[in-house]
């Protein structure tokens, strides 16, 4: 489902100290939590007492902005000031169901059994909450019997059921499109749970505009090659819905890097760094928030050449010491660390910085650590060196079986899609160029209708890559073509097709897609030899 999807592109990388305030200008105080505009607009009705109905709804818009720790802190503080109030015991289960993220552990799964165990005592006075109640009370039983996946399904069937007994809720019509997308199947190349989803929040978002779950959950339902750029609305509203919470802020560059629309996606993530730093100041956990954004800043500044950047972003979260995490977020951080590194030596086509990269000795896990082998593969390969990429190859399995027998064995699923990489590079630099490029086609293939990571390199690319070096300029023009056209105006798939077009001969091609990279990296201060190459042929025409 999605939720392990997104749980594997963090334990890749491929998903600080927090900051005290400092003086803010008048322009910027709005970004404060403190005024409900500043977390959108929310009008969820419960039976509790009037005074602590602007809390909850204050937990609420928390909580569709996915900013999980402040939203349980504001429904447990509805709780305390009304001890009857059945939902409020609701919203604190709900925080700890981080639908879209990764499975709650252990501990959180048996703090939200007791929770709705508390509140189904308190006997809510309407139908419409016990519902509530009830179908979130369906993924927190049984958790030792039912894996998380059919419990997500579950409970997505039991708020279909709310959904429809209460049709003029639109609050359960959010909350079951965010299941939808919670329960989503893995291998689903028609995405129907995502049509569905946005479908139903579409309708709601010309109605409610103001709505954070709403822009939200479409951005998230659009998130994949072939629908983002219907996500492109809501990804231009959502920020200035909710400019308080750094993951609203943030959450536009998702579609702004599906559609390669870089400048927007820099200024997106600069910002919500800007607002992860002054929650921060607020003595909340967020650098799982921050340390999100510079993954898409890393990789945004190397589609328009600015390494300097890039590598800035770099050195700032390999500063960051294990002190200063939350332990929930600690193989998230030492995943970013090692991802990080090798995607800037990949996208720098750097073969032997890559080559030499080295795993953290002291990480927590070893998936955290397994796309430095990702990095090493395709290095060895570019290489032609058959024992390294071996090696890596080797290396990296060890890692898929620890982390199948490990605490998160979910993870192991996409470790091994990825495993396809590592070994088609292997088999390159064996020499098995026609058993290379077939695997990684297949793998591409997959890429194309399932979706990847917003900031993944495209296995077609490297296809491409790899078929252009191998002397099939006009199968490696191809397939940049694909390329380009579920990942748009990446540095290196527009790089590459100009030089497979160069060596076809077709030079006004060519120049046209040097022209889009010029333009891309326009006010970029980089000195990459594909740029200088860019310069040179577009100034003969």
């Amino acid at each position: 489902m999605r939720a392990k999807l997104i749980a594997a592109n963090l334990a890749l990388a491929l998903a600080i100290a927090p900051y005290a305030f400092a003086q803010e200008p008048e322009s910027e105080r709005h970004h404060h939590h403190d005024g409900a505009d500043s977390l959108g607009r929310v009008h969820f009705p419960v039976s509790c007492a009037a005074a602590v109905e602007p809390t909850f709804n204050r937990g609420m818009a928390l909580l569709y902005s996915f900013e999980y720790e402040a939203s349980q802190e504001a429904f447990a503080k509805a709780s305390a000031a009304d001890p009857k109030c059945a939902m409020a015991k609701w919203g604190q289960a709900m925080s700890l169901y981080h639908q879209l993220w990764e499975p709650p552990s252990k501990e959180n799964l048996q703090r939200g059994e007791k929770l709705l165990a508390a509140a189904a005592k308190l006997k809510a006075p309407t139908a419409r909450e016990q519902e509530y109640i009830s179908a979130l009370t369906v993924f927190y039983t049984d958790t030792g019997k039912l894996d998380h996946e059919k419990r997500a399904r579950a409970y997505s069937d039991a708020m279909r059921k709310v959904y429809e007994h209460n049709p003029q809720d639109q609050e359960a019509a959010v909350l079951y499109s965010l299941s939808l997308l919670a329960s989503s199947p893995p291998n689903d190349t028609e995405h129907t749970n995502d049509r569905a989803a946005v479908a139903i929040l579409s309708h709601l978002f010309d109605e409610q505009p103001a709505h954070p779950g709403i822009a939200h959950y479409i951005i998230h339902s659009c998130d994949n090659p072939s629908m983002a750029g219907l996500g492109l609305a809501a990804a231009r509203k959502y920020a200035s819905i909710a400019p308080a919470s750094a993951h609203a802020v943030h959450m536009p560059s998702h579609i702004f890097a599906r559609l390669g629309l870089w400048q927007d996606d820099i200024q997106s993530n600069m910002k919500a760094i800007e607002i992860a730093n002054q929650m921060g100041g607020m003595h909340l956990h967020v650098l799982h928030h921050k340390i999100h954004s510079l993954d898409f800043l890393i990789y945004a500044y190397l589609q328009v050449g600015d390494d300097a950047s890039a590598k800035a972003m770099l050195d700032d979260i390999n500063a960051v010491k294990q002190s200063e995490l939350d332990p929930e977020y600690t193989d998230y951080a030492e995943s970013a660390q090692a991802g990080f590194a090798a995607t800037y030596a990949i996208e720098r086509r750097q073969w032997k910085d890559a080559l030499a990269l080295q795993p953290n000795p002291h990480a927590s896990a070893s998936y955290t650590q397994a796309s430095i082998y990702w990095g090493r593969a395709i290095a060895a390969g570019h290489l032609h060196d058959a024992a390294a990429a071996e090696a890596a190859l080797k290396a990296y399995d060890e890692i898929l079986v620890a982390t199948a027998k490990g605490s998160k064995p979910y993870i192991a699923d996409y470790l091994k899609e990825e495993r396809k990489v590592v070994q088609a590079w292997s088999l390159y630099a064996s020499g098995k160029t026609e058993e290379a490029t077939k695997l990684l086609d297949e793998h591409a293939d997959r890429q194309d209708k399932v979706g990847k990571g917003e900031t993944s390199i495209p296995s077609r690319e490297l296809l491409a890559d790899m078929l252009l070096e191998s002397g099939k300029a006009q199968e490696a023009l191809e397939q940049y073509e694909i390329a380009l056209k579920t990942d748009p105006n990446r540095f290196n798939g527009l790089y590459g097709a100009a030089r497979a077009a160069e060596q076809l001969q077709q030079n006004d091609k060519a120049a046209l897609y040097y022209a889009q990279l010029l333009k891309n990296c326009s006010g970029s201060q980089s000195d990459r030899p594909e740029l200088r190459q860019a310069r040179m042929l577009v100034a003969a025409k």
